[in-house]
């Protein structure tokens, strides 16, 4: 016979475990990452795309004028620190696994948008976090187990 407590351990480790197992599938294969950032006046970003080889990158960044250097693996996309007036487009794809580094400044009178899509790979940290997760849930399961265990005489 199990007991309430029991149940209600079995009941909140199988939604844990099932919240962990759901999440590691979301975390495998390549991740769309959609940026939409205005810059104001002398603000600067920097990104950094860490992508599988043949990952789809594009960017649009509009101002009134900007400088853009962008460094992508291997002999991919390499545009040198430029400065660049109105509107600009990058569209490449990355020819070797690897990290592209973008640098944007904005250099003009207005503020710039940067509008991009990117694909990347995923952090192994994140599944690192839901293999913990599934276990927690099942360390859970297994206390909640001692909830049910008969005790010997004289306690």
């Amino acid at each position: 016979m199990i007991s309430k407590r029991t149940g209600i351990g079995f009941g909140v480790g199988s939604v844990i475990i099932a919240i962990g197992i759901a999440s590691l599938f979301l975390h495998f294969g390549v991740q769309t990452i959609n940026v939409d950032e205005t810059l104001d006046l002398g603000e600067s970003t920097s990104y950094r795309i860490s992508a599988p080889e043949h990952a789809p990158q594009t960017m649009k960044i509009t101002g009134d004028s900007f400088d853009v250097r962008l460094e992508s693996p291997d002999d991919g996309l390499q545009v040198p620190l430029a400065t660049h007036k109105k509107e600009v487009t990058f569209d490449w794809v990355h020819l070797a696994d690897g990290e592209t580094k973008i640098n944007i400044q904005n250099t003009g009178n207005s503020e710039i948008n940067v509008i991009a899509t990117f694909q990347t790979s995923t952090d192994p940290l994140f599944i690192t976090y839901d293999i913990m997760v599934i276990i927690s849930g099942l360390v859970i399961m297994g206390f909640s187990l001692g909830f049910s265990i008969r005790k010997p005489r004289g306690f």
